[in-house]
């Protein structure tokens, strides 16, 4: 992996696509790219003052993904490079949004993405004010990875128990919680092996709800009732309080329409 850092909002990592970071088609995994997505905007914040050090330090507070929009042409193979761009926009009140393209080594967009991320106090776990920190903004990039605004995620029918996740140590990242890349892999978990020889990803949207801890149990439910329009609602709810932590939308394709 590589980085090239832009003189503008812009900013790049490159990587090359690897075994452990592929499934048995031999495509990026869906939670490796937000992997880089996530360490790619980590890099970009802390050049523009809001890394992960200075935040806990300074401010007592850590980033966190509220909302995620991924759509995908085509998926990256094994031992392909790629470059992950991101950038951001103008913050909110509370919020940050940053957006994502991927491209392979033609320079072809073959992924766009878009998100909102939040500050969340360490102690209280409660979010706080995007004015609490102080980013040295370059001249915002007026233009957007996706024409897309975000909506509340609500099931099309009955959501159905796919399976329980109780959370363990693999699952919790530095800031003791689940990382938001984990909740992808439980997501795919909800599909058997043969839908995913017959289908690929073509967009994922997640919301992140309530954060989970190790210990807790996550019941992971499935509505497959506009599978007709190749669209499925999945959500985790906590057993525990029954309290969603996450809601996502996922489109598919058939995987010969590539």
């Amino acid at each position: 992996m590589g980085s090239d850092v832009e003189p503008g909002a812009l900013y790049r990592n490159e990587y090359l696509i690897e075994y452990s970071d592929v499934d048995f088609t031999k495509e990026l995994k869906l939670s490796t790219l937000f992997m880089h997505f996530q360490d790619t905007a980590g890099q970009a914040a802390e050049r523009l003052g809001g890394g992960v050090d200075i935040l806990t330090q300074r401010y007592s507070v850590a980033w966190v993904l509220l909302k995620i929009r991924v759509e995908i042409d085509r998926s990256p193979l094994i031992n392909e490079a790629v470059t992950i761009e991101t950038w951001p926009h103008p913050q909110g009140r509370l919020e940050f949004n940053r957006d994502y393209r991927v491209r392979d080594a033609k320079g072809n967009i073959i992924i766009r993405g878009t998100s909102v991320w939040a500050l969340i106090d360490t102690k209280t776990r409660e979010l706080r004010r995007s004015s609490l920190i102080d980013l040295n903004y370059p001249p915002f990039i007026e233009e957007h990875a996706l024409d897309y605004k975000f909506v509340k995620l609500k099931p099309f029918g009955q959501p159905e128990v796919v399976y329980r996740k109780v959370i363990g140590y693999s699952d919790v990242d530095f800031n003791g919680h689940i990382n938001n890349t984990r909740y992808i892999d439980y997501i795919m978990d909800c599909f058997p092996v043969d839908g995913h020889k017959q289908y690929r990803i073509r967009a994922v949207e997640v919301n992140y709800i309530k954060e989970t801890f190790p210990g807790d149990t996550l019941v992971m439910y499935k509505d497959i009732s506009e599978l007709d329009s190749n669209r499925i609602y999945i959500e985790g709810v906590n057993e525990a309080d029954g309290k969603h932590a996450f809601k996502a939308y996922i489109e598919i394709a058939p995987r010969e329409s590539q």
